[in-house]
């Protein structure tokens, strides 16, 4: 039987899902960090699939989304688009730390994905944590600075100022740079990466991932299985049925066989 529970680490929602009969054993994780706009509870398909092959799974809330919810409005969301990402970054560590102190996670055998957001997150973690060893991203990018100098134009062109002073805002664009896997691929050090990405997405375009694979691939040679990408030529931005198995596939291949 799967065990799906909600609970909290300090302020931050998650649900806990893993296999009853080994919720006291030291297992793998994976942590799933689901999109902008979504919530947790959207990607319990995927937590279901991963914790029936032996992982323990955890779908944190992201900040402004589902329980931790202040209202804001779909403009107001993309104010704080990267104020989440940061955040939601500096938590992974929060949520590895808590349950390898509780001793049910091998600290040697951890993963992250997301879908959208939650796949942009995910490229920006493999920056700063070494302790992941599997990756998966699902219509992410990894082009931080690029991305958020796009976002920032099309603010203003709408008429939109962010609501910050010229300090704080060079302080966003540093902490935005220190997260940019894009002007740090060496961090990868061979971890296994899997991107999926369909070509007709509208949302987070196909383009910059698949360029970003293309360029990452020569640091891969010795062990050109451990990166791959996925595509699908009619996608949009939705993860297909095969997406999702080969995301559970991915995790089962590079960290189950450990």
């Amino acid at each position: 039987m799967i065990t799906v529970e909600n609970a909290k680490i300090n302020d931050i929602p998650f649900l806990h899902i893993v296999c009853a009969n080994k919720r006291e054993e030291k297992l793998p994780l994976v942590i799933f960090i689901h999109g902008f706009s979504s919530r947790k509870e959207f990607n319990l398909h995927y937590a279901y699939l991963l914790a029936e092959k032996g992982f323990r799974v955890v779908l944190p809330e992201a900040l402004h989304h589902g329980e931790r919810s202040i209202g804001l409005t779909g403009q107001q969301l993309n104010i704080h688009f990267w104020d989440i990402i940061i955040q939601t970054i500096e938590e992974l560590a929060k949520v590895k730390d808590f349950f390898e102190e509780k001793k049910l996670i091998d600290p040697e055998r951890i993963g992250v994905v997301g879908t959208s957001m939650g796949g942009i997150i995910t490229l920006g973690s493999l920056s700063q944590y070494s302790w992941i060893k599997a990756a998966v991203s699902l219509m992410g990018m990894p082009y931080y600075e690029k991305f958020a100098l796009q976002q920032i134009d099309e603010l203003k062109r709408n008429g939109i100022d962010l609501p910050l002073t010229e300090e704080e805002m060079t302080q966003l664009m540093n902490k935005i740079r220190n997260l940019d896997l894009s002007l740090q691929p060496e961090k990868l050090n061979n971890r296994p990466l899997l991107f999926w990405h369909g070509k007709q997405d509208s949302v987070v375009p196909f383009g910059p991932a698949f360029h970003f694979y293309e360029t990452v691939r020569p640091l891969y040679d010795e062990v050109p299985n451990y990166l791959q990408f996925i595509s699908e030529e009619k996608a949009g931005h939705k993860v297909s049925t095969n997406g999702v198995l080969e995301t559970v596939k991915w995790f089962e291949t590079h960290l189950l066989s450990k």
